[in-house]
C-alpha cells in the first residue's frame, strides 16, 4: 500500500478494510504532463484515483478546438463512467499537471461497489457531485466574464494540487478557457498587477486567494461546496 494512499479524499474515508480489497492489485503510477489516461470510445480498462497532480475531461471535437469540460485531482477518480455501469465515455482524460495516481483495475472497483453498500453510496455520491460539476461549468461558460472564469479555473487548479504554484502555460490555459491566447495574456498581466498573482516561466503562483476568490464567480464556490458534502 503506498504511504501517500490517503491523499486521495474519496480513499481517505473509506473503512481500512474497503480501502484495502478495493485497491487490491493496484499499481502506483507516475502522472506526466499532457498524458492520456484513456481515450474517447476505448473502453475503460482501469480507474485512477490521484493523489496529486490534476487531470482535464476533454471532449474532442472534429470541426473545432478541443473543450475542456472539468478538471479532476485527488477530490475524486478517474473513470465516473464505470461507476454508472457504463464501460467507456465520450470524453477523453488528460493530464495537465503532473503528479501521481493509483491505478485500479475496472473489475476490482466494480467488485467491491457490489460487495460494500458503503462504498456504493461513496462514489454513486462523487457521480451525482461530478454531474453538478459539469453543469456548473456548462452554465458558467455561458453566462459569466473570461477574468471570472479564470479567476475560478485558477482557484480550482489551487485546491486540486493542493499548492499555490504550479506549472502551466498562457497557451494551455487559452485552449482550456476557449479564447485566444492574446486575452489570456491582456487577463494574466491585470490579475498580476493586481497583486493577485505572480507568472514567471510557464508557472503561475496565487499570491493573494482571497482576492482571486473576489474576482472568481459564484461557481467557484458553489463547485468546492458540492465536493465537500461527497466526503463529509
Amino acid at each position: 500500500m503506498p504511504d501517500d494512499v490517503l491523499g486521495n479524499r474519496l480513499l481517505a474515508v473509506l473503512a481500512p478494510e474497503e480501502r484495502d480489497r478495493l485497491l487490491r492489485g493496484a499499481t502506483s503510477e507516475p502522472l506526466e504532463a499532457r498524458q492520456v489516461l484513456y481515450t474517447a470510445g476505448r473502453e475503460i480498462s482501469h480507474v485512477y484515483f490521484p493523489v496529486s497532480g490534476m487531470i482535464s475531461l476533454v471532449v474532442k471535437m472534429t470541426d473545432a478546438d478541443d473543450v475542456e469540460a472539468t478538471t479532476i485531482g485527488n477530490e475524486g477518480l478517474i473513470g465516473t463512467a464505470v461507476i454508472l455501469g457504463v464501460a467507456s465515455t465520450t470524453m477523453e482524460a488528460l493530464c495537465q499537471i503532473p503528479g501521481r495516481a493509483l491505478r485500479v483495475p475496472t473489475r476490482a472497483v466494480l467488485e467491491e461497489i457490489r460487495r460494500t453498500a458503503s462504498v456504493n453510496r461513496l462514489l454513486l455520491r462523487y457521480a451525482e457531485a461530478m454531474m453538478v460539476q459539469l453543469a456548473q461549468h456548462a452554465a458558467c461558460n455561458r453566462t459569466h466574464s473570461i477574468e471570472q472564469r479564470c479567476a475560478r479555473w485558477l482557484l480550482m487548479t489551487r485546491d486540486r494540487v493542493a499548492s499555490d504554484e504550479f506549472p502551466l502555460t498562457q497557451q494551455f490555459l487559452a485552449q482550456m478557457l476557449g479564447v485566444r491566447r492574446a486575452t489570456v495574456t491582456m487577463i494574466a498581466g491585470a490579475l498580476q498587477k493586481a497583486g493577485l498573482i505572480g507568472y514567471s516561466r510557464g508557472r503561475i503562483r496565487i499570491v493573494n486567494g482571497r482576492g482571486l476568490e473576489g474576482v472568481a464567480c459564484e461557481c467557484y464556490d458553489i463547485v468546492r461546496r458540492v465536493m465537500k458534502t461527497v466526503t463529509a
